[in-house]
């Protein structure tokens, strides 16, 4: 892999990640179509290095009240909503660790192919925008209780298909469930970074041989970088959109870019 074909690689997974439309999906479609070499699962978790950076950077606030009520939680026993809301994105982090162990090698084998994307493009697309259209509830993800958290954490899990969007699916949930649109999405977001820092770690620690044999570090550095830069705009999109508008637009993004590779594949020569 050359520096322009990362740098591209982790601009698509920067906007992606956070924007409700897979990140998984389009690093696969993207050099599909270029006709590059797929880069391999190692490296898109590896990217997920700069996506998490964006977004401790973003929540840096909300991360520091959050760890500082769980710790008092353990050593004071002082229960607040802070903490319990930190102990929900732990345990609700658990389902997709589970399914993710047991079922990644066959992810990576058998599931990162075009028309599966555009299944699970325009369902959970569809979905989306069922769910955000009659998700009129107006609570916060303070509000979530434990079984709505567990039942984030299992969609969460539905996220390592390709094309399902973890962004999109959890926020999906949480729409369903009655959380506002920006409460779904900070749920989201928050959600998302135990299962993140593991992967990245599992990632490193365990495939850097894999990654060093696939390109330079500089190379990878970069990526990282790039991938950090355009995940911090992507979340500030994000939730300016959706300060003002809903999910509609990335449900219609994902339908007609689903309808658009049923289309490539009903076309081409077999």
């Amino acid at each position: 892999m050359d520096l322009v074909q990362a740098i591209v690689l982790a601009i698509v997974q920067g906007l992606s990640e956070f924007l409700p439309i897979s990140s998984s999906g389009h690093l696969v479609l993207i050099p599909h179509f270029l006709g590059w070499p797929d880069q391999g699962l190692a490296f898109d978790v590896a990217l997920h290095l700069g996506t998490l950076a964006a977004l401790i950077l973003y929540f840096r606030g909300s991360l520091v009240t959050l760890l500082r009520a769980w710790g008092a939680s353990i050593v004071q026993r002082t229960p607040t909503r802070e903490s319990r809301l930190a102990w929900q994105l732990l345990v609700a982090t658990i389902p997709v660790s589970i399914v993710g162990l047991l079922f990644n090698h066959y992810i990576e084998e058998h599931l990162r192919q075009p028309l599966f994307i555009a299944g699970t493009l325009t369902f959970f697309g569809l979905l989306m925008y069922v769910a955000d259209r009659w998700g009129r509830g107006g609570r916060t993800e303070f509000d979530v209780s434990w079984p709505e958290a567990i039942a984030i954490g299992c969609a969460q899990a539905l996220a390592l298909m390709p094309g399902t969007s973890r962004s999109g699916i959890t926020m999906t949930a949480g729409r369903a469930f009655g959380l506002t649109r920006l409460a779904s999405a900070r749920f989201s977001f928050l959600l998302s970074m135990p299962i993140t820092l593991a992967a990245v770690m599992y990632t490193l620690l365990l495939k850097s041989r894999e990654l060093s044999n696939t390109m330079p570090v500089t190379t990878l550095l970069v990526g990282v970088v790039t991938s950090a830069v355009f995940g911090f705009l992507a979340i500030r999109f994000l939730l300016g959109v959706l300060r003002r508008t809903g999910f509609g637009v990335f449900a219609l993004y994902r339908v007609l870019l689903g309808l658009a590779l049923f289309a490539w594949w009903g076309l081409r020569p077999h």
